[in-house]
């Protein structure tokens, strides 16, 4: 009955992420349908928003290299994927596949809508992960990650709990303790619904009604008014044990329903108010540590600072909605514009701390690193956009000069990186090594866009020569006298 369950309600739930694909994709059977990979790739690319590799045929080779990519996918986002392996999902094996789709639904729908939550009821977050640790109790370090994330993990189905409870609190004596038999009454769907939408649900006659009832009608006005997909059916519910993953898949689709909603003005600024406070608590934080390690080696410099921007990059995920809102300048109130300015002052505080360790490198990583920063600069660079065609030719040819010139000197910067011993005279590591092995990445990023890069700098060359011909040969489309000074024209052109 369980695995029934979640197949039925994660088959639903995937083909409404799957609508949203271009093109949008269905599956009927998710043991089946799953073995090809295109469909797991799918349902990837619209979760994570990132254009995922694939093979495009459908033989078992093919069908094998999707499967891998996905779960490549999956490891790269630090998902555990415990004895889920490709060829149990080419097989179709039904609790392998059910735990491979729950483990998406927990990271990129629970877990990403909970970290929301986090904040208004003060739960423990992978936020607070500890530094990366590259010395020889790196593996202690590791095993103390993993229990924070699993601590995340139960504490994000508690935030969900807590966000359900407090919705069903305003509607009376409706108890919500798990995500399992509470909700077989009907009553806590429905209470949630009249949260969100008041006026739609009569509650009082819904205590007179049976459980199928009352979960038929959340369900079809759920379905209805407010969009949501319906993954469950009332038998599903209405028993003495129903699936709490199952529940859990369908409630957090009301909680994204809320975070839909048009704000308030008033929530707006208490959460303008909680942005200001986090900001000032993380410029304290990057003042203290400045501080602390002044007289530090560039080693343990560099490590404290990835430690920082780790629990900096996780804790903003909670606050960029509001710092980065799209709101007009002229629509922002007063501590609106205030926060931008101090998110905007500690941004620009973070990359000086950057910019200056890179400059503080040892000999010679930091040429490297000024070489590397150069290169990148230019393949980011825009195309310059010059009405004049002569003058763009100009800027062309001098920019494809100086990014020659850069690239000639790749072999022999990579050589030396790769070649640089990493120890001083007591053995002692001068460099983190994820700070190496972050330089040879880029190394690898700039080689394959470099062709690309050579290539966009000719044909822009190209069209402004184009488009120099083209400007003269509109002028000239008259008779110009003699040949002698046709010529001279055109020797002067």
């Amino acid at each position: 009955q369980r695995e029934f369950t979640q197949k039925k309600t994660f088959t639903s739930w995937m083909n409404s992420i799957l609508a949203k694909h271009t093109p949008p994709s269905v599956i009927s059977d998710l043991y089946t349908d799953i073995q090809q990979g295109h469909v797991l790739l799918d349902l990837l690319e619209v979760l994570s928003g990132q254009h995922l590799p694939r093979e495009k045929g459908s033989n078992t080779f093919q069908c094998r290299s999707n499967i891998e990519n996905a779960l490549t996918f999956l490891k790269s986002r630090s998902l555990k994927l415990i004895n889920i392996h490709v060829t149990d999902i080419i097989e179709g094996n039904p609790s392998i596949v059910l735990g491979l789709i729950w483990t998406i639904i927990f990271h990129f729908h629970i877990e990403e809508l909970a970290r929301t939550l986090a904040c208004a009821y003060n739960q423990p977050s992978l936020d607070c992960s500890s530094a990366v640790d590259s010395s020889p109790k790196a593996s202690r370090s590791a095993k103390k990650s993993a229990k924070i994330k699993e601590r995340w993990k139960i504490s994000a189905t508690k935030a969900l709990l807590l966000w359900a409870k407090e919705q069903c609190s305003l509607h009376g004596a409706i108890s919500v303790t798990d995500f399992k038999s509470s909700w077989r009454s009907g009553l806590a769907f429905l209470a949630i619904i009249q949260t969100l939408r008041p006026g739609l649900v009569d509650l009082e006659k819904a205590k007179t009604r049976s459980n199928k009832e009352n979960l038929k009608e959340a369900f079809r006005i759920a379905e209805l008014e407010l969009n949501i997909p319906r993954l469950l059916e009332p038998e599903d519910v209405d028993i003495m044990n129903p699936d709490e993953k199952s529940i859990m898949t369908y409630v957090a689709q009301f909680l994204q329903y809320s975070r839909n909603l048009p704000e308030t003005e008033e929530d707006t600024q208490e959460k303008v108010r909680e942005a200001r406070s986090w900001l000032d608590a993380q410029e304290k934080k990057l003042a203290k540590l400045l501080t602390d390690t002044e007289n530090e080696t560039h080693y343990q410099k560099y490590k404290e600072m990835m430690s920082f921007m780790e629990a900096f990059n996780q804790e903003k995920k909670t606050f960029l909605p509001v710092l980065l809102s799209k709101r007009s300048e002229a629509e922002l109130s007063e501590s609106q514009h205030q926060m931008r300015e101090e998110w905007d002052k500690l941004c620009s505080q973070i990359n000086e701390w950057k910019v200056k360790l890179d400059q503080m490198l040892p000999s010679p990583l930091d040429s490297i690193e000024a070489w590397l920063q150069e290169v990148e600069h230019l393949q980011a660079e825009d195309l310059p956009d010059l009405q004049d065609p002569f003058k763009a030719m100009f800027v062309l040819r001098e920019i494809i000069v100086i990014f020659k010139g850069l690239m000639d000197c790749f072999d022999s910067n990579l050589d030396t990186l790769q070649s640089f011993k990493n120890e001083d005279e007591n053995n002692m590591p001068l460099v983190l090594p994820e700070k190496l092995e972050e330089m040879q990445r880029r190394f690898n990023n700039i080689r394959c866009t470099n062709s690309n890069t050579f290539l966009e700098y000719h044909y822009g060359l190209c069209s402004a020569i184009a488009n120099e011909v083209m400007l003269k040969l509109n002028i000239w489309d008259m008779k110009y006298g003699t040949k002698e000074s046709v010529e001279s024209l055109l020797r002067s052109w």
